[in-house]
């Protein structure tokens, strides 16, 4: 007998059982066939998640390597990601996602009938991420300390993370962050069928009372204050594809899912799923999190001087505006593709305009039937003045890209636009901030005088070596230079940049041709750079359909200069691309 399944298209996914009963001479028997899986189906006309593009299925469904975007908005760096959504075991991990979290919107899942429904599949995966108080899938570190779990950064995929989990029996995987948050949910995502991208937001606001502004407060000297407000210098999200049954959607379209909890002022929380179109529109009614999406897309910077009698002063800066640099790995292809128009039209246009006034009245309703003059001057009253008011231009420039181990060389430009002299006295300093944007250490203080002709153009090289910031950067591979007038002087002004110290490669070197079920060997080599020892050196391999678990290497201590070479051999079990990743940690980073 050949049984063949046709599930409707708004069957509920999850395991099922089939079983066949035989009535023969007034005798019944059972027998149990088997098992199987129903998922949502992006080929399927009918389905709610249906995407017609083959290419793009093939891309946010079938493809298991992925980029994580991160950096700052000038210097965006990039690392491989290994989903995995077809690793023996995580179809059931998944599943016991889903079961784990029912309760979110369900007080019982006796019927299951929420789970042939996108949008709340969704809403589960994106709470149990990071958010559910007790079987969360991964939890974040408190105050960057992460000594009792492992380094947020030095995950390669999302397979370790979702198998911890499943073996600890359901307790939260120690530590990621949000790269990692957004990835696993993706991989989650894409097992269930749902057609599913990370997405990174550059110069992200977190901010608790002023959904619309966020505020970086600094001393004297131009250090960073750890205040309310934090400037993340990069984001990452999720966005699926699903027709949105609930707003009326007849075509499926991308909606944003953050399973990072973030404080909003009534506590943390993750977001979404939100139409990313209305976040465009400013229609913030529509949907789930709406005010809280557009926010963090559309937000003014305000940066202020704080002095001694608690006095806080705006600065003359050019402040780079929230939520301009949104990027998401190309269908394809290894480059990332600029998706910033979906969320946002363009910067001063007419139709941005018009959808950030629509906002501004729904998130601050005493403004609901004011003028959109009113709404301006009042958004106006809130920005600092620019640079060029003052009669200053200025700006950082990077002189060179610098690794791990080397000087950090900029030029300091400035231009007098007034015809007459100025003179001034500058403070300078560098800190390191986390990508959070948590200030750490203030490592380098200097004062500058600088003066001006009429219409004059400066440039001031700029340098900081490593033995100035080496002991301080760890993890963080961030710093901020901040060059700000001294109050006394008058008008105080303010430049700033954020730097991407890149680390050291690692290399991986083919010594034969991969063949399924065949021993392969690869070279791994990794030199350090810096002129001191590198101490509890630990190489971490990884690679789906290549290693069934990840391969850890103690390389023990490199000495300055030294490179250490490593011969690993494994053996392919499964047809496909696949690519092998390696990922280098000691106790610098």
């Amino acid at each position: 007998i050949s049984i063949s399944l046709f599930p409707p298209s708004n069957a509920c996914i999850g395991r099922y059982i089939l079983n066949m009963q035989i009535t023969s001479c007034g005798h019944t028997y059972q027998r149990c066939l088997g098992d199987f899986y129903v998922l949502f189906n992006p080929w399927c006309a009918d389905d709610p998640v249906y995407m017609d593009n083959q290419a793009h299925r093939e891309e946010y469904v079938l493809n298991e390597h992925g980029i994580l975007y991160e950096g700052v908005h000038k210097h965006i760096t990039s690392r491989p990601w290994h989903f995995g959504q077809f690793e023996d075991g995580i179809l059931d991990i998944c599943l016991k996602i889903l079961d784990m979290g029912a309760s979110y919107h369900h007080g019982s899942d006796r019927d299951h009938c929420w789970r042939n429904d996108p949008v709340h599949v969704s809403m589960v995966v994106n709470h149990m991420i990071s958010s559910h108080t007790t079987n969360s899938i991964m939890k974040m570190p408190e105050n960057n300390d992460y000594l009792k779990g492992t380094k947020p950064f030095s995950w390669n995929g999302s397979v370790p993370i979702l198998q911890q989990w499943y073996n600890g029996r359901c307790r939260p995987v120690r530590y990621g962050y949000c790269g990692s948050l957004a990835s696993v949910m993706c991989t989650v995502m894409r097992c269930l069928g749902i057609p599913s991208r990370v997405v990174t937001n550059f110069c992200f606001p977190c901010s608790i009372e002023n959904p619309l502004g966020v505020n970086e407060i600094f001393d004297s000297t131009g250090k960073n204050l750890c205040g309310k407000d934090k400037l993340w210098r990069y984001h990452c999200w999720n966005e699926s594809w699903m027709a949105r049954r609930d707003l009326n959607q007849c075509c499926g379209d991308w909606q944003c899912l953050d399973p990072t909890p973030l404080e909003t002022g009534r506590g943390s929380a993750c977001s979404g799923p939100t139409w990313v179109r209305s976040i465009r529109e400013g229609e913030l009614d529509l949907d789930y999190d709406g005010h809280h999406m557009f926010s963090r897309v559309n937000s003014n910077y305000v940066g202020w001087l704080s002095q001694n009698n608690a006095k806080k002063t705006k600065f003359f800066c050019d402040a780079w505006p929230c939520g301009q640099h949104l990027i998401t790995k190309s269908v394809g292809s290894e480059q990332f593709e600029d998706i910033t128009g979906a969320y946002k039209y363009e910067l001063g246009s007419v139709k941005n305009k018009e959808a950030y006034y629509r906002a501004y009245r729904r998130i601050h309703p005493g403004y609901c039937n004011a003028s959109n003059c009113h709404i301006d001057r009042e958004l106006s009253s809130l920005k600092n003045p620019f640079l060029s008011d003052s009669g200053i231009n200025m700006r950082l420039k990077m002189a060179n890209c610098p690794m791990y181990g080397e000087d950090v060389q900029l030029h300091w430009l400035l231009e007098n636009l007034r015809n007459e002299n100025k003179t001034l006295k500058f403070n300078l300093c560098a800190q390191i901030i986390t990508y959070s944007g948590c200030p750490m250490d203030q490592f380098w203080k200097d004062s500058v005088n600088v003066t001006l002709g009429p219409r004059e153009v400066k440039k001031i090289p700029l340098c900081i070596s490593y033995s100035q910031y080496g002991p301080y950067l760890c993890d963080h591979n961030i710093m901020k230079l901040v060059a700000v007038s001294d109050p006394e002087c008058g008008e105080v002004l303010m430049v700033s940049r954020d730097i991407v110290i890149n680390r050291p490669p690692v290399i991986v070197k083919l010594l034969s041709q991969p063949r399924l079920k065949v021993p392969c060997t690869a070279e791994i080599s990794f030199c350090n750079p810096l002129q001191e020892d590198m101490k509890n050196c630990v190489m971490t391999l990884e690679g789906c359909g290549l290693f069934k678990e990840p391969m850890t290497i103690d390389l023990g201590t490199l000495a300055a200069n030294q490179q250490a070479r490593t011969i690993v051999e494994f053996t392919p079990y499964r047809l496909g691309s696949h690519r092998l990743l390696a990922n280098f940690g000691c106790h610098k980073f």
